[in-house]
């Protein structure tokens, strides 16, 4: 596993759990307005997984969990077992996903290796790809792996981080209706606004957030078919 980042004691990553949070290096999407660009192209490892693994051994008793993000974990082909290696050590597992690898999210979640997912819904898919920062994306895999969750009885979350020039009120609400044909009538759907530091394209640094009370309109107006979305 090709680790870029170590966060080693986080209380809002995981729901209801003290988790480190692991950041893998590498990711298949672009998305501009990315604060993680040092992890997109490989970059540099800043541990190894042994020593991932000691830190996991001293923190017993004080973490209950770990989260596993990136960059996109599932790229990593090493994904499978070393989430499982973490479960055998007793933790609860959370990860961050973007959806482009629906066989390997299937293939985790059938072996009983996470206990929650938050999955990237970038935008309705219309504009899917330019939200990804990419000429294309292969829509359908999203799709699957939005069923997928869907299906499963599983706990999980979508969550689209709102951003000028990308999201609009009639994006989203496409994008619920998308959500809803896919199965998520009952899925939490999370929404973050852009803050416009660190971007990866630094054109955006120069935009603006939205104000809170033009997004908190825009929910209104999404709740009518997706009731459980929220502004975190």
């Amino acid at each position: 596993m090709k680790i870029g980042g170590l966060q080693k004691t986080s209380f809002v990553d995981f729901p209801s759990r003290v988790a480190a949070v692991v950041f893998t290096l590498g990711c298949n999407f672009r998305c501009p307005f990315c604060h993680n660009g040092f992890l997109i192209d490989g970059g540099q490892e800043v541990m190894s997984e042994n020593d991932f693994f000691e830190f996991l051994k001293k923190r017993k008793g004080v973490l209950d969990g770990v989260c596993i993000s990136g960059g996109e974990p599932m790229i990593q082909t090493d994904i499978f077992e070393f989430i499982k290696k973490i479960k055998d050590m007793g933790y609860a597992i959370k990860l961050d996903t973007n959806g482009t690898r629906p066989e390997g999210l299937g293939k985790l979640l059938e072996a009983g290796l996470l206990d929650y997912v938050a999955m990237d819904f970038k935008n309705s898919f219309a504009n899917y790809a330019k939200t990804a920062g990419l000429k294309k994306v292969d829509i359908e895999s999203i799709k699957k792996s939005i069923k997928i969750l869907n299906e499963s009885g599983f706990k999980y979350e979508m969550r689209t981080t709102i951003v000028p020039g990308l999201h609009t009120e009639e994006s989203l609400m496409d994008g619920a209706k998308e959500l809803l044909s896919l199965g998520g009538k009952d899925v939490s759907w999370y929404w973050q606004n852009f803050r416009p530091i660190g971007c990866l394209d630094e054109k955006y640094c120069d935009k603006k957030s939205y104000k809170t009370e033009e997004l908190e309109e825009w929910l209104s107006e999404v709740k009518k078919n997706v009731k459980n979305v929220y502004l975190r």
